[in-house]
């Protein structure tokens, strides 16, 4: 009888805590949720509008720069179509005198007119033949600005960063890497594999890798881990790429068809056509992230973590770019 009143009594304790419980409790829980999500709701809002208004700010000087240099290159056509118009009519006039005293004077009178006829041509003298004036091009520089670059940048990678499916091409892997079941990861070693040698595809001194598929328009972005390797390459180069050999011509970032961020230890550069760039950074990436925009040209490294633009590199890119790889420490993987 005592053990059936102890356990009513903690029934009846264990309802009354479930009915404060639900009186109480989750109408407080239900309200914190509310404001929270409230507030949650307004934050979102006010810093998209605050980054609205940066765009619109930004966009209106950028346009302001755009329709300033515009106006500038005009003025400075219209500057020399008039001066050269002139020119053209002293010329003219030049000749018709010249044409005139040739035709209409003797010998004598030719030695007679000789200093006049040595100044006005004297005149013709100083009028040069017109050369190439970047002053007459529209300079692409005025709408340089650091603020879109990062946002455009930072806008292009959370959208399709992730989205891009690579995969490495197993015919071009060096004899110094092996590559994973699933096409992603190259891993060194100093010792060369038994490889089929006579693929023309495959790189056979340097330990370089290209992706699958070529991309000639639009735009384009990967991610690699790289926190395992102290000696790697990633970037993009034309199919042209020669694949033998131990010279400079397959060497990535020492040729003309080849654009690559590089680290080797404590160093980083980017590399093309054997000019070295160095990259400040102050802590070395566990992640690279590679972005190609064909059409803009241009080829963009950063960080994912900090979506901070380790380098940016701009190029008219004649052909087809295929993603690339290289590594000489551990491995790295897409």
């Amino acid at each position: 009888q005592n053990k059936l009143v102890d356990q009513c009594e903690r029934l009846q304790l264990q309802s009354a805590a479930i009915a404060k419980h639900v009186a109480e409790v989750l109408p407080a829980k239900s309200q914190s949720v509310l404001t929270a999500a409230n507030g949650a709701r307004e934050l979102v809002i006010q810093r998209l509008i605050f980054v609205g208004k940066v765009c619109e700010n930004e966009e209106q000087r950028l346009l302001e720069n755009v329709h300033a240099e515009e106006e500038r290159a005009h003025q400075s056509i219209l500057t020399q179509r008039v001066h050269w118009t002139e020119a053209l009519q002293k010329l003219a006039a030049l000749r018709t005198y010249l044409v005139d005293v040739i035709t209409k004077l003797d010998d004598q009178g030719l030695v007679h007119a000789e200093q006049e006829i040595f100044e006005r041509t004297e005149v013709a003298e100083g009028i040069l033949e017109p050369q190439e004036s970047v002053k007459l091009n529209f300079n692409q520089q005025c709408v340089q600005s650091p603020l879109l670059h990062r946002l455009w940048a930072s806008a292009v990678l959370c959208s399709i960063a992730g989205s891009q499916e690579i995969h490495i091409d197993e015919k071009t892997v060096s004899p110094h890497l092996s590559l994973s079941e699933d096409k992603k990861t190259l891993t060194f070693s100093p010792k060369k594999a038994k490889l089929d040698l006579d693929c023309p595809e495959r790189f056979d001194h340097w330990p370089n890798a290209l992706a699958t598929a070529a991309f000639h328009t639009g735009l384009h972005a990967w991610k690699i881990s790289v926190e395992k390797s102290c000696a790697y390459k990633l970037g993009v180069c034309y199919g042209s790429l020669p694949r033998r050999g131990a010279g400079n011509e397959a060497r990535l970032g020492f040729n003309a068809a080849s654009w690559v961020f590089s680290r080797y230890d404590k160093e980083f550069r980017f590399l093309h056509a054997g000019q070295p760039q160095p990259v400040e950074l102050i802590k070395s990436p566990a992640e690279i992230g590679v972005l190609v925009d064909f059409a803009g040209g241009e080829v963009l490294f950063y960080d994912p973590d900090s979506c901070a633009i380790l380098f940016s590199h701009r190029e008219t890119f004649a052909a087809p770019l295929y993603p690339v790889f290289a590594v000489a420490h551990q491995s790295i993987s897409l």
